[in-house]
């Protein structure tokens, strides 16, 4: 399955039947009357969130949507069929926008949740209601009204409430094996993980959160480098970033160096992003002889100036990830029992995401027109053909996993 979080369609609701003008013709009713009836509702288009669902891939392929149209009125006051209107559903997480003023539609964050996006027009009336003590014969009637016909960008974030940071080959894939079911690609290539991917966590019975691992990012991601800021907009609903640094990367590099790019990278793509707690996990110490371990991670802290959370750990013999999931769990619980018995900490943070998710939503449009121009530029140089896709966005056809 190809997994797609971000897809435009159209929706158009069905038209109202439309109204009719007739008259009771019966035998021995000489004056029967006006008896046309009404048309019936258009169909609406809706969309509803669903937790089987996992990508909007299908909207890649079908970009346009109908419901169908209400039935005509018909004579002896009979009213037209309502048009059968049509659900789509959606991952839980996914935010509906409206392409031509920008506004947010909903944000479907619960599964079953449901909103309308097309309403289907009225039906139009029949010539009863135009009858009165002056005009016993009315012969008027009206159409049924157009339904509503729009473009909507549908966005879909990742639900998480840890989200894994950091360079390609740094260790997240293997550490959110460690702690989870979860069983993402692992290789000793950059850029092994393609996609986000989700585990559930479980601390002890009955505590458990989600965690997202993200594809690694290098210096540049927030212009476009690697893999981009196409994946970092799936950090803005997590609440806790859990910041992985490889100790003795393989290519030689400067952890130190390493951890840097990464937060200033953070900072640049979006400064309130930038805001949300982060956790330092120094990671892979099986690579590191045991004796020197505690000196090279001292050293890593100091140059970092390092002063909050941090944890030693190797995914691979998974030393360490345990005091890492039982405290991630503390904080979470924390943050959300202070949300429920503080309302003003509740909209401070409900403030604040709401700042996070337009600032990922700006960036995250500002990258596709940078990206569109540049293809653009590259077909007026004749360094693409014609027949290169309009859309491709540089998606990965991959499969986007959720298990316990």
């Amino acid at each position: 399955m190809r997994f797609v979080d971000e897809a435009v369609i159209t929706v158009e609701a069905g038209d109202g039947g439309n109204g009719v003008a007739s008259f009771r013709r019966e035998k021995f009713v000489p004056f029967g009357g006006p008896d046309g009836g009404d048309g019936g509702r258009g169909g609406s288009i809706y969309i509803q969130a669903d937790d089987d669902t996992s990508t909007l891939v299908d909207y890649r392929y079908t970009r346009k949507y109908q419901a169908e149209r209400g039935k005509n009125g018909s004579g002896a006051n009979c009213a037209g069929r309502g048009g059968e209107s049509v659900v789509l559903t959606v991952p839980v997480g996914t935010t509906i926008v409206d392409t031509d003023s920008g506004d947010i539609i909903a944000d479907l964050v619960e599964d079953g949740q449901k909103v309308i996006v097309a309403r289907g027009g009225d039906g139009g009336l029949g010539n009863t209601h135009f009858k009165s003590s002056t005009n016993r014969t009315p012969r008027q009637c009206t159409h049924g009204n157009k339904g509503e016909f729009r473009e909507v960008r549908l966005e879909l974030k990742v639900l998480a409430d840890v989200g894994l940071l950091g360079m390609p080959n740094a260790g997240k894939s293997t550490f959110i094996r460690a702690v989870s079911a979860a069983k993402p690609k692992v290789a000793d290539y950059p850029f092994t993980t393609m996609i986000p991917n989700l585990g559930v966590v479980d601390a002890d019975s009955h505590r458990s959160f989600v965690m997202a691992d993200i594809p690694g990012l290098i210096e540049g991601a927030a212009e476009g480098a690697g893999l981009g800021i196409r994946f970092l907009k799936h950090l803005a609903r997590t609440r806790i970033l859990l910041h992985i640094v490889d100790v003795q990367p393989i290519d030689g590099s400067d952890p130190v160096h390493n951890a840097k790019a990464i937060l200033g990278e953070l900072l640049k793509f979006s400064p309130t992003l930038s805001k949300l707690p982060v956790v330092l996990v120094l990671n892979k110490l099986d690579q590191l002889p045991e004796e020197s371990r505690e000196e090279w991670c001292n050293h890593i802290l100091e140059e970092l100036q390092w002063t909050g959370p941090v944890f030693k750990t190797s995914g691979l013999t998974r030393e360490g990830t345990k005091d890492v999931v039982y405290y991630l769990m503390d904080q979470i619980e924390q943050q959300q029992e202070r949300e429920l018995e503080d309302p003003e900490y509740a909209a401070e943070m409900k403030a604040f995401r709401d700042q996070l998710e337009a600032e990922t939503r700006e960036q995250t449009i500002a990258a596709k027109e940078a990206y569109r121009e540049m293809r653009r530029q590259q077909r007026l140089a004749g360094i693409l053909g014609e027949d290169d896709d309009e859309e491709d966005d540089g998606e990965d056809q991959a499969e986007s996993y959720y298990v316990r």
